[in-house]
């Protein structure tokens, strides 16, 4: 005969056996969105804070741009593309890019050259390497300001240093501070002083990172020092040497601190008596604070804006294209070593 348990039995043991697995089942849920959901949670406040101080002052800016804007008044009537017809005909704009893009050059280009050596010297393991390192990036830890203050005075046209070791060599002074591609020079020198050491660091981090049998094998197949820069190192650290052009293009075009106090005492930090030295962002200060002009300033920014992202794009093409082409890859140098292996072992 079979016994069966009274029906308040079966309902108890049915909920009890029901209760460890609505449990199991909730832990799991809660498990599948922790999983899921944490990433995103993680990296939340990356994107808060760039919608903050990065997106909306990009929109906001956009919307000054198509206002006229008093910088004590307030917005004022729609314009359209207004400002943008202004500052295009503006040629106070224009003299601002010619002398932007020519002090970017002067410094973005040494500069870079400069860094890879000084990276490629310190991957060599030279004695006492943490002092060497440390000793390119005093420069950068320089605040600007002070940087700007020591130059404008080694660049015074009066008793400057500058002067005085050209005088030594026999050449008169040179006007720094008024002639345009000597005001350039001197700024290129400000910039690439500062920032030289610190790009010199990030290629040299890429550098290390290079397998040191890639080297040892090219040595082996008669490869000289250049070759293997230019045919290993080169095409390893592409991706860093491409940040590091981005970077410098955005930082070179978005000059100001140099500018604004390289003459200040007798140009009023506008750029020079004559402009000579007015870059974009010294040019968009002044049509904002002095001519209070929010207006077309923001303008101004958009403009710079789109013309740094389409440098960039110029620059990332171009270092990509040179550094493929540099010369063989590894896997290239690899696979080449390997089929000499194979004939030799033949």
């Amino acid at each position: 005969m079979t016994l069966t348990a009274p029906p308040e039995q079966r309902t108890e043991g049915t909920a009890s056996a029901a209760t460890p697995a609505a449990k199991r089942s909730l832990r799991h849920r809660l498990s599948r969105f922790d999983q899921n959901a944490s990433p995103y949670f993680y990296v939340s406040p990356f994107f808060l804070l760039f919608g903050l101080v990065g997106l909306f002052p990009l929109l906001y800016t956009i919307y000054v741009a198509v206002f006229e804007w008093d910088l004590l008044k307030g917005q004022g009537e729609f314009v359209g593309l207004g400002n943008f017809v202004e500052i295009l005909g503006d040629g106070m704009f224009w003299n601002s890019i010619f002398n932007t893009l020519s002090i970017f050059l002067l410094s973005a280009i040494p500069q870079l050259s400069v860094a890879l050596l000084i990276a490629y010297l310190l991957d060599r393991g030279l004695r006492a390497p943490t002092f060497w390192r440390m000793s390119v990036l005093i420069p950068f830890v320089v605040t600007p300001v002070a940087v700007a203050i020591i130059f404008s005075s080694i660049f015074n046209e009066a008793d400057g240093l500058a002067n005085n070791l050209l005088n030594l060599i026999g050449i008169v002074d040179q006007e720094w501070k008024h002639n345009t591609f000597l005001s350039h020079i001197a700024i290129a020198t400000m910039v690439n002083f500062r920032w030289t050491g610190y790009n010199a660091l990030i290629l040299l981090a890429a550098m290390q990172a290079v397998p040191r049998d890639l080297y040892e094998s090219a040595a082996i197949d008669g490869a000289g020092p250049a070759r293997r820069f230019f045919s290993i190192t080169i095409p390893t650290i592409r991706p860093t040497l491409i940040f590091v052009i981005i970077t410098a293009t955005i930082g070179g075009l978005q000059i100001f601190a140099e500018p604004r106090l390289f003459d200040v005492s007798t140009a009023g930090g506008i750029g020079g008596s004559d402009r000579q030295f007015q870059t974009t962002v010294l040019f968009l200060w002044e049509m904002a604070f002095f001519r209070r002009n929010l207006g077309e300033a923001s303008a101004v920014a958009i403009l710079l804006f789109l013309l740094i992202v389409a440098i960039g794009v110029i620059n990332f093409l171009l270092s990509r294209r040179i550094a493929t082409g540099a010369g063989p890859t590894p896997n290239r140098a690899a696979r080449r070593r390997a089929r000499k292996n194979q004939e030799v072992a033949r």
